[in-house]
């Protein structure tokens, strides 16, 4: 067995085994080195992030009108594997997870009633503020982070040939060293990246589960229940991840989006519906409108401001960048056959406007219940907010409980898929990784959860995921330049872009 323990697998689980150790034995510790090391990250790498992730939305947005994106991702005149209508339900899937759940109602009325980096709060200008910004960390910025490290995979993967390993995207401007100790590097990185990602976001999903039944039937809200809910979760992952992609876990994938859709349909008829309808009309304009500046706003006048945007903006761009690996490994497998152009254009925009429904209809209503005084949603906290929210209306309590199966769903699916994408990562590249790999990663990655929630809960997720976040951001910069230099090279192989030149229909 020990011989399909690749080094990659032995020594990113051997990295993670360690972080957990401390955690459990020195908390405090960890909490003050990470601390440390994250508000140093913030206040001297803050713009770096900025620019990195700005970069990458307008070299996507480059593709959609460059003559190589026409390009596919695949054998020439290679059909998709799926239809358009599945294949963009899951994208939605994809980016659909605990996150939305956690921060559905959270951020915008913390933004529109407890701190704003504009400074208006609990005012009309307030709302439209709130949502702008939401919009901003979930929307074009996020899904370029994504998707472009999904194109690069894909397109190695599946135009050239090369293993879905983060490494083998490097050929073009590391030649063989990617094949070497670098790109073991490369890819150990990557998995440290997605582990502390994923466990992030279990931490999160476990902090609200606790969090809704608390509110609903006053369970403590303490690391012991969160230990027994990740504990409980995990073994129910585990059982999937241990019997392989079978009925168990498409039954549930289907679960969340059936959950989800009826989650939503649910608040919008019960929530203010004609002020979602107009909110999100008209806070989309706002949104584009206001997209350059907030693209690199860094404050360097306002130390207050600039705190603001450390604990947000820096903070989800951090997280997109370390989820990415997980995230662009899934979207990579199901685009196979699109072409470049049609895989930007959808991957950017679709996803983002149904995440703006989404905060429209669950930010929206809470801002709603604020603002016209029937409720003080910003005063809970914030694993709580969504279920302050259902309170208020009928059907409360069976939104409620929905709320919870959904995220337990999504923290059970999100974990078994994590636990496949590191175990490929892990195995060369392995589209069946062995079990015991896979259990492995499963146990590290609630083990990680548990440790971050443990020595400092939610602040030390968020210290942790932007300390991981900064190698990769590097990875994915040389990941984009590869890319580049390998399409265009291609591209004037084939004679695309040329006047006149009819060959080569991609």
């Amino acid at each position: 067995m020990l011989k399909k323990f690749t080094p990659v697998f032995k020594i990113s689980a051997a990295i993670m085994l360690v972080l957990v150790i401390i955690g459990v034995l020195w908390p405090k510790g960890l909490e003050t080195a990470t601390s440390n090391i994250q508000a140093f990250i913030s206040h001297k790498l803050g713009w770096y992030y900025l620019i990195v992730v700005t970069l990458i939305v307008l070299v996507c947005l480059v593709f959609l009108i460059t003559p190589v994106g026409r390009i596919k991702l695949g054998e020439p005149g290679e059909k998709p594997e799926f239809s358009r209508p599945t294949w963009i339900a899951m994208l939605f899937s994809a980016g659909m997870g605990i996150g939305l759940v956690f921060w559905g109602t959270a951020e915008p009325v913390s933004h529109y009633a407890t701190s704003s980096p504009t400074g208006e709060t609990g005012t009309d200008q307030a709302i439209k503020d709130a949502m702008r910004f939401t919009y901003f960390h979930w929307g074009i910025h996020a899904w370029a982070i994504y998707g472009i490290v999904a194109l690069v995979l894909a397109y190695f993967n599946f135009r050239h040939g090369k293993t879905g390993l983060i490494s083998a995207t490097l050929h073009p401007i590391i030649g063989k060293t990617a094949d070497g100790i670098t790109g073991r590097v490369i890819d150990i990185l990557a998995v440290i990246a997605t582990v502390i990602g994923v466990a992030t976001t279990l931490g999160f999903g476990a902090v609200q589960i606790n969090g809704g039944l608390a509110f609903l039937f006053d369970i403590p809200t303490n690391v012991v229940i969160q230990f027994i809910i990740i504990a409980i979760v995990t073994v129910l992952f585990m059982i999937s991840a241990w019997t392989g992609l079978g009925k168990g876990i498409k039954i549930l994938s289907n679960a969340n989006m059936v959950l989800a859709g009826l989650l939503f349909i649910l608040t919008f008829i019960i929530g203010p519906t004609l002020f979602i309808l107009n909110l999100f009309t008209n806070t989309i304009g706002t949104y584009i409108e206001h997209l350059p500046a907030m693209s690199f706003s860094i404050a360097p006048t306002s130390e207050e401001t600039r705190e603001w945007i450390n604990n947000w903006t820096i903070f989800y761009w951090a997280w997109w960048i370390a989820w990415s690996p997980f995230v662009g490994i899934f979207i990579a497998r199901v685009s196979k056959g699109r072409s470049v152009r049609e895989f930007v254009f959808t991957v950017l925009l679709v996803p983002s406007v149904i995440g703006f429904l989404w905060f429209a209809t669950f930010g929206g209503t809470a801002i709603s219940l604020e603002h016209n005084g029937i409720d003080t949603i910003s005063t809970l906290a914030k694993e709580e907010s969504l279920f302050g929210v259902f309170s208020n209306f009928p059907l409360g309590m069976v939104a409620s409980i929905v709320a919870i199966l959904l995220i337990s769903t999504f923290f059970i699916t999100s974990a078994d898929s994590g636990t496949f994408v590191l175990g490929m990562m892990t195995t060369g590249g392995s589209e069946n990784p062995g079990r015991t790999i896979k259990l492995t990663w499963g146990v590290l990655l609630s083990a990680t959860a548990l440790a971050l929630l443990y020595t400092g809960g939610l602040q030390a997720l968020q210290n942790t995921m932007i300390i991981a976040a900064l190698p990769f951001s590097i990875i994915m910069l040389l990941m984009t330049m590869s890319f580049i230099k390998a399409i265009y090279k291609e591209g004037k192989e084939l004679g695309i872009g040329r006047i006149n030149h009819p060959k080569n229909k991609s």
